[in-house]
């Protein structure tokens, strides 16, 4: 099955950016859709982003507008462009991706916004 490792990941003041990347160990190309999550402390997981193989993507509410997925299949590899973070977004980020092979998930990588 294929591995997934985030990075880009780390402590940014409000209203900065970051670009998170998540690398896969095989093809993407049959991966769809291939996803972002997030988890904050005491609180469910929840969908961030996602993006199905021809390229359309779909965003949880609170992320439209400030956050973009987007992937590079010849680099195998998927992007969360964040911008304008807010503290709220403190979380660990976490990619996956539906193969046929089921569901691979990433380790995570931790995102901190300070106030």
């Amino acid at each position: 099955q294929v591995q997934l490792v985030e990075s880009g990941g780390g402590l940014v003041q409000a209203g900065g950016s970051l670009r998170l990347s998540c690398a896969a160990s095989g093809s993407i190309t049959s991966m769809n859709p291939m996803g972002w999550y997030r988890q904050a402390p005491g609180k469910q997981r929840e969908l961030v982003a996602e993006i199905r193989s021809g390229g359309s993507t779909n965003y949880a509410d609170s992320m439209k507008g400030r956050f973009t997925i987007s992937r590079d299949n010849a680099k195998n590899t998927v992007y969360l462009q964040m911008n304008s973070l807010k503290p709220e977004d403190t979380a660990v980020y976490s990619c996956n991706g539906l193969s046929r092979d089921g569901w691979a998930w990433g380790q995570g990588t931790q995102v901190t916004v300070s106030s």
